[in-house]
């Protein structure tokens, strides 16, 4: 999944909003609110590596810090994303995480739990998306149940290789095999904003350019 994916650089040029709108049109869930950009600056896109955490024993076999096979996995073109809905409060991700998935060039972490020691995050520049922040350590609290398993994030299932596009207004999960269609609609949506904006500049009435053009854009 590290290898170069033309539709990564396809999603990497849209915005959560213009993709939402174009799952809105096509009638597929994906959107995620509720998890706001900690550190790092603008989009990240990327296929996803999956880490679920839970409480109770790890799996069988040797003892590893949760994540370190994620990030070993994964690679510029890969969002890591983390499921820690334990409801126990522990950090899903940390410093030493951020370093080693910056060191690998992941594009960023996305996680639906607490992460901790988001001031190292912010230091190294490395998008962190979650839930929430907490000092508190995962020793003894929670553990890694798998990589690369199904995950619950939000209200959305994510599979390993699931295309993820996260801004400051939402992230968004695809499946690859909506993946093309989803791009082919959000570019014809972004296509028609920018017809939109640039009469808008030369002086058309807001009211005209946002009238049944608008309104209608996602009907099918």
């Amino acid at each position: 999944m590290t290898q170069y994916d033309s539709h990564v650089q396809r999603l990497r040029r849209l915005d959560c909003c213009a993709v939402s709108d174009a799952l809105d049109k096509l009638r597929l869930p994906g959107v995620v609110t509720g998890l706001p950009q900690r550190s790092g600056a603008g989009r990240i896109a990327g296929r996803a590596v999956t880490v679920k955490l839970g409480t109770g024993a790890p799996p069988e076999g040797p003892a590893r810090h949760l994540g370190c096979t994620a990030i070993e996995a994964a690679g510029p073109d890969n969002v890591i994303v983390v499921e820690q809905r334990s409801g126990v409060e522990a950090g899903s991700w940390g410093g030493l995480l951020s370093l080693g998935a910056k060191v690998r060039g992941v594009a960023g972490v996305v996680a639906d739990g607490p992460v901790r020691d988001i001031d190292e995050a912010i230091g190294f520049d490395f998008p962190v998306f979650s839930r929430g922040l907490t000092s508190l350590t995962a020793r003894g609290r929670v553990v890694e149940k798998g990589t690369n398993v199904a995950v619950e994030v939000g209200h959305v299932t994510v599979h390993a290789g699931d295309y993820v596009l996260a801004d400051r207004s939402a992230v968004i999960f695809i499946s690859s095999q909506d993946i093309e269609r989803v791009l082919e609609t959000a570019e014809a949506i972004v296509l028609k904003e920018a017809a939109m904006s640039k009469a808008i500049l030369a002086g058309t009435p807001i009211g005209e350019v946002m009238g049944g053009n608008y309104e209608h854009m996602l009907q099918s």
